[in-house]
């Protein structure tokens, strides 16, 4: 094994990158989740988050109280946002779309795209993070959009992590779409059944990714499991 990626319900993953732990989206206390913000303490290198939603913002400010070696990235009004709250703005990283983004001690690039969905500040992102092995790519809240394919062709996605829920993102059809213009390897369904509004059936989503991308694995994770790469 040489990372891993942890499901811990709804859009929040904890990820194992090239020696670093990285959070995404880290909405820790979610109705899904198996664990406590308290449990991450001293644990945590950075955090990313995509918008500055609660349900994606989330516990990032206790995270980042808890964790003072951890560094944030977001888009650049969020982040500033979220350096004032801590009264550390030495902390965060402000990028926007485009990139490569690199944090002293951190040895994964990440790259920031967009996501069509809505933020107060700033905008929605999807997100790649690379160590040079893997790419992970997180889509945040998003609809289906047509540059997904830009990104498959430019960086080889290993990992897809896709919302199914519908509603506020995309459905299981949709993200099965995503998923194959993504050219993902392994995709991982997220956002979905956390609210009765999201519900959604991930067998349903493994069914559409056979259908559009045969050769895509789909690993439908529980709150608190592992993928390991």
């Amino acid at each position: 094994m040489s990372g891993y990626i942890r499901w811990l319900g709804h859009s929040a993953f904890e990820i194992y990158l090239a020696g670093n732990v990285i959070l995404v989206d880290p909405w820790i206390s979610n109705p899904l989740s198996p664990v406590s913000v308290g449990e991450y303490r001293g644990r945590v290198d950075l955090i990313v988050v995509t918008h500055d939603h609660m349900d994606h913002v989330g516990d990032t400010l206790e995270l980042l109280k808890i964790n003072p070696g951890a560094r944030l990235v977001a888009v650049y009004e969020l982040a500033n946002h979220i350096g004032e709250q801590l009264g550390d703005p030495g902390r965060v990283v402000g990028a926007n779309i485009g990139g490569p983004v690199r944090v002293e001690g951190v040895n994964t690039t990440i790259l920031f795209f967009p996501a069509t969905h809505s933020s107060t500040r700033g905008v929605a992102t999807s997100v790649l993070l690379s160590d040079g092995k893997t790419s992970v790519f997180h889509a945040g809240d998003t609809g289906l959009f047509s540059e997904m394919e830009l990104i498959g062709e430019l960086y080889g996605v290993d990992i897809a992590l896709v919302p199914i829920g519908g509603h506020f993102t995309m459905d299981a059809l949709q993200a099965a779409k995503a998923v194959q213009m993504l050219k993902a390897k392994v995709a991982i369904p997220m956002h979905y059944n956390t609210f009765p509004l999201i519900s959604a059936n991930p067998d349903d989503f493994e069914r559409k990714v056979k259908q559009l991308s045969p050769s895509t694995r789909v690993i439908v994770l529980k709150p608190g499991e592992k993928y390991e790469f």
